[in-house]
């Protein structure tokens, strides 16, 4: 067994050799990524047919990948709190975030809050036209153990968090906590706090100029150190994704996905139709969508592998800056996007799920006043996940529990989670950076040449 674990690594090695001999011959970064991705899905099959699942060989060669591919999300994770409060802070001191900053929030938010209510009617949708009902989830014995812990744990979650509280959770009382990311909503509490010292220095300017001028230097020089950091790390994308997807697809359990394949089917029909109208948005704003496609293709092929919005934050901000998108706003939409009005996550998940769970319950998933009530309570929602944490099955909690519905459900999909997490963290991703443009389109703050600039640098012009 030792010998064919080390044969997986020794393949593996040789296909990071590709992609850096691809790096040295100058290919371009997109084909890079293109390329990374699909020989993971190639070789995480052929481990799949080689060995029985979950198999020593394929636990323990991925145990190995993972230096590379959980190696690079803690690379970028390690950067996404110096980047987002040195870069917000950059923002005011290069005077690029004044007077607009509320406007500028309050666009960011309410278009994340938006999408999200529009996602949740597409997941109501979805679920309809599918006919998917709770009855139709086949529980093992992992699936049943989630459902219980979660429907134990539920109370206790409630009773902790109101909305208030929620609201409360997001204000950095402890800002070097925060900068350790040590809670669920560091990220944001890290954009109020640069926020809060950005416009102490426009005051510090009008009075004490030449205070003002020596801290605008040392944040000058802080913030072209990071972005150096991000870009030698964002170099390493194309080997991250191949060893991430390899795993992926290796550890995947294809019986389960097939006996599930009506939701996992119902739920990319819904995450695609949420896709097609980020893209519909933003041809209405009068940008081309192949444009936001072709630059895109990064970071949402990188959401889509690894599952992690934060992980993808130094790309997102990265990304709407190659589409002409200020860099305090691609700052604020990026972080926001965190934990505010993920289109998947917090959007089209619960939805499906409520749909779902409702006629077990003697409910009518179609009545109007469900319906109302379900979008209006998953568009809030959204906005306290943040306070909670835990991604998708959170979110589905809240929801669940606020129309009055067994909450159960969302843990009997474990099987599957991971192949339709990718597909949603993708979805949050791309709803993050359409906030971005959208927002720069409307505060005339959008730079259309670099939006239709042909070519994609993210590896080479940081």
């Amino acid at each position: 067994m030792i010998g064919y674990v080390f044969l997986n690594i020794a393949i593996m090695i040789v296909l990071l050799g590709v992609l850096f001999y691809m790096n040295k011959k100058h290919i371009s970064f997109t084909k890079r990524v293109f390329t990374a991705l699909g020989l993971g899905i190639i070789f995480g099959l052929l481990l799949q047919y080689f060995y029985e699942p979950g198999s020593v060989a394929i636990v323990k060669s991925t145990d190995w990948f993972s230096i590379v591919g959980s190696g690079y999300v803690k690379f970028l994770q390690m950067i996404v709190m110096p980047l987002v409060f040195i870069s917000i802070l950059a923002a005011f001191t290069r005077l690029k975030l004044t007077s607009n900053i509320g406007k500028i929030s309050v666009l960011i938010i309410g278009i994340l809050l938006g999408t999200t209510a529009i996602a949740a009617a597409i997941g109501i949708t979805s679920a309809t036209v599918f006919d998917l009902e709770a009855v139709q989830i086949e529980q093992g014995d992992a699936e049943t153990s989630r459902g219980v812990e979660i429907t134990e744990k539920t109370g206790t979650i409630q009773d902790k968090m109101t909305m208030p509280q929620q609201i409360i959770e997001l204000i950095p009382a402890n800002p070097f906590l925060d900068l350790t990311g040590a809670r669920s909503t560091s990220t944001i509490s890290v954009v109020i706090f640069a926020a809060f010292l950005g416009i102490a220095y426009l005051g510090v300017k009008r009075k004490q100029p030449e205070h003002a001028e020596f801290f605008a230097k040392i944040v000058d020089a802080l913030h072209s150190i990071i972005m150096r950091v991000v870009t030698l790390i964002l170099r390493l994308t194309p080997y991250g994704i191949l060893a991430i997807m390899t795993t992926t697809v290796a550890t995947s359990d294809l019986d389960a996905i097939l006996k599930l394949g009506k939701f996992v089917g119902a739920s990319y029909v819904a995450l695609i139709v949420m896709f097609l109208i980020h893209l519909l948005l933003l041809m209405i704003a009068g940008l081309n969508p192949i444009t936001y496609l072709r630059k895109a293709f990064p970071v949402l092929s990188f959401a889509f592998t690894a599952r992690s919005s934060a992980g993808a934050l130094p790309m997102n901000i990265q990304t709407q800056k190659q589409l002409g998108v200020s860099e305090g706003i691609a700052n604020f939409a990026g972080s926001f996007g965190l934990s505010i009005g993920q289109n998947g996550c917090a959007g089209i998940y619960p939805a499906m799920l409520a749909v779902m769970i409702a006629p077990t319950v003697g409910i009518d998933p179609l009545s109007p006043s469900f319906i109302a009530t379900l979008i209006l309570i998953v568009a809030i929602s959204s906005f306290g996940v943040a306070g909670v944490g835990g991604g998708a099955t959170f979110a589905a909690i809240l929801v669940l529990s606020a129309m009055d519905l067994p909450v159960a459900l969302a843990g009997l999909l474990i099987s599957v989670e991971p192949l339709i997490d990718m597909g949603r963290t993708a979805l949050n991703v791309s709803g993050s950076m359409t906030s971005g443009l959208l927002t720069s389109k409307i505060t005339h703050d959008l730079d259309k040449d670099q939006y239709n600039e042909t070519s994609v640098k993210l590896d080479t012009e940081m």
